[in-house]
């Protein structure tokens, strides 16, 4: 945020990048290649089926959380409108990419308020200089503040089946 409360120009353009769709298709050749290690642990690839097409379907995420090693919480920094987000609202049967590991199946659940509030709070707290920066991204990508609590900010947990 700039001193007038308006998005820097940074966080302007990192929400446009989050837009635009050879940017955020580019990751998912590097997972399909089963290279994907090279994003480390905080990032997987969520095979989902499209709601309408019946197709299968790819987004490149970064996880949140990965408090049990059959778990992993993922936001949509897009809100609710994300093609992803409302695939899986559709079909919840999912596979995650993670590492150069063969894809594995999961069920997609959606995080309620209380729970997206306590897993965007332990975020924050272990990734502080991470947060700082991609807050005022996702604001602006939302169009609405975050807070500490009753977040705008979806989660999903996908746990392996």
């Amino acid at each position: 945020m700039t001193d007038d409360g308006s998005p820097s120009v940074t966080a302007r353009i990192a929400a446009r990048l989050l837009r635009w769709r050879r940017f955020t298709r580019a990751p998912v050749w590097i997972f399909r290649a089963r290279a994907g290690a090279v994003f480390g642990s905080r990032v997987l690839m969520l095979e989902h089926t499209g709601r309408k097409s019946g197709a299968r379907r790819f987004a490149v995420l970064e996880v949140v959380d990965h408090a049990a090693p059959d778990a992993w919480v993922i936001v949509s920094g897009l809100g609710r409108k994300a093609q992803w987000f409302r695939n899986i609202e559709a079909d919840p049967n999912v596979r995650v990419y993670t590492g150069g590991h063969r894809p594995r199946r999961a069920t997609a659940r959606v995080l309620d308020r209380h729970e997206a509030d306590r897993a965007l709070a332990a975020y924050r707290d272990r990734h502080p200089l991470a947060w700082q920066r991609l807050r005022p991204v996702l604001e602006q990508t939302l169009g609405v503040p975050i807070g500490e609590t009753d977040t705008p900010l979806p989660m999903v947990e996908l746990r392996l089946s």
